[in-house]
């Protein structure tokens, strides 16, 4: 069954996340309730919206609070919380109504043309890295051979689509194939900045010692003692000014009068065209918080879903026969209405984002200082309580063979139904991802582009990502 885990907000245990992550999954127990030093795993329950009803109202103020003592250090981009990290309900809410309308299933089509667009320009890189076909005596293809990171490639894509859906910018990386971008520092100084090694590093930073909340500005700045450290906070400070650039340029069009469909405008306009008056900081940090969850994660998700058909031929196969069944041989980017209701096509997605999501932390929420009552656990006051994506996504009952690559498991409809309560991958709740509909348009059109044009081969049988 799914686990539930408690954590005690002890600086060492921000200290050593990173290194507690792997052992969530071999902790977990699915007879109940364990006690570990820390920590506790509560499981027996498949119900992933009651957690999160039990849990209902007990975001983290801890992480709020931590925003505002170090700003710089903390947030993505902006003076102002974003929509992740927002606490309060009513300030959360309206955030989320004035964003939800741009990321609406009936509005995919608006963004349509420019992943068509997008996918596109990665086709015609991915054309001039392609070589001759195995030969059937070959079990690996020649060294010089081996010269296309997908993983590369469609992380530059998706920064690229990400980009052009927020902003309407185009950063030429594609073109280019490189990660190079313009920055500007407050006081209007321009430089070059590498987008994906800033975002990255700001993760990592982020990701090891934000959980310790109170301590989290002294860690920061202990651990650049450590000369590793000190390299991943220097790698990561262009990320602001890069956000920061990125805003101003889309500002100075939107001041110059560009009627643009995109997130922006959101930003900018209600529906009805008045203006929503918010303060740049709040703007800035809501254009950060899109583009940096908008790329990484839809990179990851699908260079996943490639490495596991690859590896599965009689999937890869099944799924090729499918898209190819719609597709005429010709077609270059597979047009998403033709191929957006294809059920192989969804399983193999959702396989992948099951076996790896691109997020695999846990769902932190905080329960009132009086505690509270949580599936017939009584959980003491300001403790974090948290589902780790990675340990739901294996609970034997839902997921039979959990281990196993098994796409086929999502093409019975009560299989699914089943399943897809627990099925994680972009949050779950009021604060679920606002971007997941996107995210699948991306993931639906690249991949089912890819099958469709390209023959796949790994550098050797042993070779992991």
């Amino acid at each position: 069954m799914l686990g539930l885990f408690i954590f005690a907000g002890t600086t060492f245990a921000a200290a050593t996340y990173a290194f507690v992550l792997p052992i969530f999954w071999y902790l977990y127990d699915p007879k109940g309730l364990r006690k570990y030093p820390g920590f506790s795993p509560l499981s027996g329950f498949t119900d992933l919206r009651h957690v999160h009803l039990s849990a209902c109202g007990y975001r983290s103020r801890d992480l709020y609070k931590a925003h505002h003592r170090a700003p710089i250090l903390l947030i993505l981009g902006g003076t102002h919380t974003h929509l992740f990290d927002v606490v309060d309900k009513n300030e959360h809410g309206r955030k989320r109504k004035t964003l939800s309308a741009a990321f609406a299933i009936k509005h995919l089509e608006r963004w349509e043309f420019k992943v068509a667009r997008t996918t596109q320009r990665l086709l015609k890189a991915m054309d001039a890295h392609c070589t001759s076909p195995l030969f059937s005596h070959q079990a690996n293809p020649e060294s010089a051979d081996v010269n296309f990171d997908f993983n590369k490639w469609v992380y530059l894509f998706t920064i690229e689509a990400i980009n052009n859906i927020a902003l309407s910018s185009s950063l030429d990386l594609l073109d280019k194939g490189t990660d190079v971008v313009t920055a500007q520092r407050p006081d209007g100084t321009l430089y070059a900045a590498r987008y994906r090694k800033a975002q990255s590093h700001t993760a990592i930073g982020q990701a090891v010692f934000v959980w310790d909340y109170k301590h989290y500005r002294a860690l920061a700045r202990l651990s650049k003692l450590v000369p590793k450290w000190r390299d991943v906070w220097h790698k990561a400070e262009p990320w602001n000014d890069i956000v920061y650039h990125q805003a101003a340029t889309r500002l100075q069009r939107y001041l110059a009068g560009e009627q643009l469909d995109d997130f922006f405008s959101a930003l900018m306009e209600d529906k009805q065209g008045k203006p929503n008056n918010l303060e740049w900081g709040e703007i800035v940090a809501e254009v950060s918080a899109i583009i940096n969850a908008g790329s990484d994660t839809t990179a990851i998700a699908l260079t996943q879903a490639l490495d596991f058909l690859i590896r599965h031929p009689p999937q890869m196969q099944r799924l090729r026969e499918e898209i190819d069944s719609v597709l005429d041989a010709d077609e270059v980017v597979a047009p998403y209405d033709k191929v957006k209701n294809l059920p192989y096509l969804r399983a193999c997605l959702d396989e992948a984002l099951r076996l790896i999501p691109p997020t695999s932390a846990p769902l932190p929420r905080r329960t009132p200082p009086e505690g509270a009552q949580i599936l017939g656990e009584w959980v003491p006051g300001d403790t974090s309580v948290s589902m780790p994506i990675y340990a739901a996504h294996r609970d034997p009952e839902t997921f039979p063979d959990p281990e196993a690559y098994r796409p086929e498991r999502w093409l019975d409809a009560e299989s699914r139904k089943r399943m897809e309560p627990c099925f994680i991958p972009f949050s779950a709740g009021a604060r679920g991802c606002l971007g997941r509909n996107i995210s699948y348009l991306e993931q639906t059109v690249v991949l089912a582009s890819v099958v469709h044009r390209y023959d796949f081969a790994l550098p050797s049988p042993e070779w992991n990502i």
